[in-house]
């Protein structure tokens, strides 16, 4: 299919193979075996109920964005509904893993005469789940801090408007821990607690701050978090936050590399709508990309040729590149092989190419513009014939053939799911946040080193590819000592723990402006502009706004409104 109200990858993938999609990281993500249906995010206007179906399922979003469950030979009818403007399928989302307080002047507003402590503000945890029977989420008497826990993965009865997983409220939660026995949600990974106890554990940020979480997943083999189910989770959260009449702080400490970093995919600009609404602040990692060399950029000049060299290391079962290039730019593409075998020049036209070189198919798909975007993304997945990808240096070769703005951006998968080896040769660590961090009205934090006040070089850098200026700060995220399932504790490191010191002092932020009455418009883009302007320079750095750590790192107490 060769549809443009669809992404491309979409079109990629249901022109691709079975196996082909089998075999490829990201084709099959949205797709399930087992029903043989997709999950689709759409933007609409209008009235999409209607077609709601036995085939076909709708669970309706804030502002006009939906997710949809549809078999595969329906898609392009639905492509034609005309309330639909336009489709993504889901991408997969990465947990972001690799003396907090004090660093960040938290310490200084939780005492007189300021005494905050997030009481009266909401931190929504959206995660992998959270051991609720620790001691950190638990009141004095033993009760719940937890008011709603959605586990996406468990089978049961889901929130009301939704169709994955079950609803646990906090009666619920306070009756579990009454009598003991079996877990009725549990944290396999221990991210989610980990995230959640920074922010508004016992110990942490905002630790009288109720908590909302949501274990993301969905209830399938080989389940694994998805931007479908984010979608939902930041859709829910908000509306528990009407319905509470809180203020919310929200924290996504995760996100992945496939998207022009732009902030113009779908995710994205749902995002973005969402920090629009009701009293909220969303709060979301840079990731741990920035020294994995999983990004290169270069500069074209018209009659310069340039090659990108990368390798891809031994027993390697899948890559994905994207290339990202302005559209009035006109340039020629090959692939070369190790062994120097070519493929290409690519054709420039709209919808699949397949080319082999040695034991690997390569599989292009060049799109055009969307509705969202002016930017041109040619997308090539390496897939292996057999059980690996050939191993060994390759190459893109560029030769511009009509050259006005010449940037073009090439990025890899998070390196979350590639052998260490696998990286590009020339890396840029510049524009290495990952997405959703790259939305221009949530607050996206970087990673630094409270203990020695450095940075840390694994935070992912900006800026985006339009120029936003990310992150809009740093926190401490290496060697952060918080809690774990079972009722321990661990020494953590990377972007994600980096970000729950931000979320928790957006509570405090709130907690001061709105339940205190300073200032009834304390959230959103206010709480943002207050942090910036009181973050404090990080040494060895001159220049801020800057693209490892934006205006600085967090300094809670020069935050504060006078």
């Amino acid at each position: 299919m060769d549809d443009q109200k669809m992404e491309n990858l979409l079109n990629l993938a249901l022109a691709a193979t079975p196996e082909e999609r089998e075999k490829s990281q990201i084709l099959n993500v949205g797709y399930s075996e087992e029903t043989q249906l997709w999950e689709l995010i759409v933007k609409y206007t209008g009235d999409i109920r209607q077609y709601e179906s036995s085939s076909i399922q709708v669970v309706e979003l804030y502002n006009e964005y939906a997710i949809l469950t549809v078999p595969e030979s329906l898609i392009e009818a639905v492509s034609e509904w005309p309330e639909i403007e336009y489709i993504e399928k889901p991408k997969r989302l990465y947990f972001q893993v690799t003396q907090g307080k004090r660093a960040t002047c938290i310490s200084l507003v939780q005492i007189a005469p300021f005494n905050l402590t997030g009481r009266g503000v909401l931190v929504a945890v959206i995660d992998s789940g959270i051991d609720y029977k620790h001691p950190e989420f638990l009141n004095p008497d033993g009760t719940s801090r937890i008011l709603y826990l959605w586990d996406q993965t468990a089978s049961g009865q889901p929130p009301a408007g939704y169709r994955i997983g079950q609803e646990f409220i906090k009666e619920a939660l306070d009756q579990s821990l009454e009598t003991g026995g079996a877990n009725l949600s549990t944290d396999v990974m221990g991210h989610g607690t980990a995230v959640a106890a920074i922010a508004a554990g016992n110990s942490g940020v905002a630790y009288e701050s109720d908590l909302i979480v949501v274990r993301l997943g969905q209830p399938r083999e080989e389940s694994f978090p998805r931007t479908t189910e984010l979608m939902q989770a930041v859709n829910y959260v908000i509306e528990k936050a009407v319905e509470l009449g809180q203020p919310v702080a929200v924290n996504l400490s995760f996100g992945n590399n496939y998207g022009s970093h732009a902030g113009n995919s779908l995710v994205e600009t749902y995002l973005d709508d969402m920090a629009n609404y009701w009293r909220s602040v969303i709060v979301v990692g840079t990731g741990n990309e920035g020294s994995a060399a999983g990004h290169t950029h270069v500069q074209l000049e018209n009659g310069q040729d340039e090659e990108i060299p990368f390798l891809i290391q031994s027993y390697e079962t899948s890559l994905s590149i994207q290339i990202w290039k302005a559209y009035v730019d006109e340039v020629l593409l090959e692939l070369i092989g190790p062994d120097g075998q070519r493929a290409g020049y690519f054709q420039a036209f709209l919808g699949p190419q397949r080319f082999t070189l040695g034991q690997t198919e390569i599989l292009i798909y060049y799109g055009e513009p969307s509705p969202y975007s002016l930017y041109q993304e040619i997308f090539i997945d390496f897939i292996p014939r057999e059980n690996y990808l050939d191993s060994g240096q390759w190459r893109f070769r560029l030769v511009p053939q009509r050259i006005v703005e010449g940037e073009v951006n090439f990025w890899m998968p998070s390196s979350n799911v590639l052998n260490q080896g696998t990286r590009f040769l020339y890396p840029t660590p510049m524009t290495t946040l990952t997405i959703p961090s790259t939305s221009e009205k949530v607050l996206s934090v970087g990673a630094y080193d409270g203990i020695r006040d450095t940075y840390a070089d694994f935070s992912g850098r900006g800026y985006t590819t339009d120029g936003q200026v990310k992150p809009d700060l740093a926190a401490p995220g290496v060697g952060i000592r918080t809690a774990a399932p079972n009722n321990q504790y661990v020494t953590v490191s990377g972007t994600s723990f980096a970000t729950p010191f931000v979320t928790g002092s957006s509570a405090l932020l709130m907690q001061h402006g709105i339940v205190n009455g300073n200032d009834p418009f304390l959230y959103e883009e206010k709480v943002k502009a207050y942090l910036r302007r009181g973050a404090r320079p990080l040494p060895g750095i001159e220049e801020y706004p800057n693209s490892m750590v934006g205006w600085g790192v967090l300094c809670v107490r020069d935050s504060l409104p006078e």
